[in-house]
């Protein structure tokens, strides 16, 4: 029955995310929000129409809706608060993100969408009481812990760095057409999955993953290459917001997401980790990113979202058959591939131009 159910709300995501976004296109329009390809490092040679998120925003909170009110959610575990809050946190995010598409705002007024999100949800009572114990069987407490005589909400500082990492993951995944979208959906999409092997009817969760991967295959109709309309900044965060608190309503799926969204963040880290060895900005936009450099290899924009996202399906099925420990190898395992794979695209394809 709730395979059944989350099938009707993930279509109704997808419908109303297909009507969304038309109709958010030609708003962008009329109103300027455009990506012109005014950089370096932007691929696409003619002005894109921004606010993508928008679109995913209005079609996950149709789908939700239609779920309250088909009585299909039922579950006491989650609060309505949380899920108040996690809408009004992505309001939040695009706004501030549709202030940066037509402003192109700094990189510090860029933050204020993502750590007011953080915030709302903070405030709103989101944590990570504990996580499966790794070394043997019950669980690790989280919620406190006394670190040189003093109570640190473990917890809370996790759910901070997870929910911001997460937001920055997605941002700067969305640097080819339908990249971010693809991986994202595909990571709601594993969550539903492994939600069924535990969750019971009226999980608020199940819905909420099933909403945002129809929500991104119906945007995909308008954002795979050749996109039509892109993300914008308020929508690449939003996407890593949903996968954040998702992971952590879960039951604190947190392996599962690292698995499915590991390569885009090692990605990340590895680029971080460079620019610092460098003495660079953390936040320049350059085209070093794996899904830039595996262009210059000479795959093209729909290979290189395939095999993205064929690698977060691939990883992140390990979620449905195997325990805690096997996802800990499975993620060093990942780690080895990203290195391998980073290595060598930095030494054979760094100073190549885009073809």
């Amino acid at each position: 029955m709730l395979a059944l159910q989350s099938s009707g709300v993930a279509l109704v995501a997808g419908l109303v995310a297909v009507a969304a976004t038309y109709f958010v296109m030609i708003l962008a329009r009329v109103f300027g929000f455009m990506d012109a390809p005014a950089e370096a490092r932007k691929i696409h040679n003619k002005p894109v129409p921004l606010l993508g998120g928008v679109a995913l925003f209005v079609a996950l909170g149709a789908a939700t809706v239609f779920a309250y009110s088909q009585g299909y959610i039922t579950d006491t575990r989650v609060s309505p608060r949380l899920i108040v809050a996690l809408f009004g946190a992505g309001a939040v995010l695009n706004i501030v993100g549709a202030l940066d598409d037509r402003f192109r705002l700094r990189w510090w007024q860029q933050a204020i969408g993502p750590l007011a999100a953080v915030g709302i949800m903070l405030a709103a009572g989101l944590d990570i009481p504990f996580v499966s114990n790794p070394f043997g069987s019950g669980t690790l407490n989280l919620q406190t812990a006394s670190i040189l005589g003093s109570i640190v909400p473990v917890g809370k500082i996790l759910v901070l760095v997870w929910l911001v990492g997460m937001m920055y993951t997605t941002k700067l995944l969305d640097g080819i057409d339908g990249l971010a979208t693809s991986v994202s959906g595909v990571a709601a999409l594993v969550l539903f999955m492994v939600s069924l092997t535990w969750d019971r009817s009226g999980s608020v969760t199940s819905f909420l993953s099933a909403g945002l991967a129809g929500a991104a295959a119906g945007f995909l109709v308008w954002n795979f290459f050749p996109a039509k309309i892109f993300l914008g900044e308020g929508g690449s965060t939003f996407l890593g917001l949903l996968l954040a608190v998702l992971a952590i309503l879960s039951g604190g799926k947190i392996a599962t997401a690292l698995l499915i969204m590991g390569v885009p963040i090692l990605d990340v880290v590895w680029l971080i980790v460079r620019r610092l060895i460098a003495g660079q900005h953390v936040f320049t936009g350059d085209n070093r990113h794996l899904h830039f450099r595996l262009l210059r290899a000479g795959l093209s924009q729909r290979q290189v979202v395939l095999l993205l996202s064929g690698l977060s399906l691939l990883f992140g099925s390990v979620s449905f058959f195997y325990t805690t420990r096997v996802k800990i190898i499975a993620l060093a395992v990942l780690v080895a591939f990203v290195l391998i794979l980073e290595a060598l695209l930095t030494s054979r394809y760094e100073n190549s131009p885009h073809r």
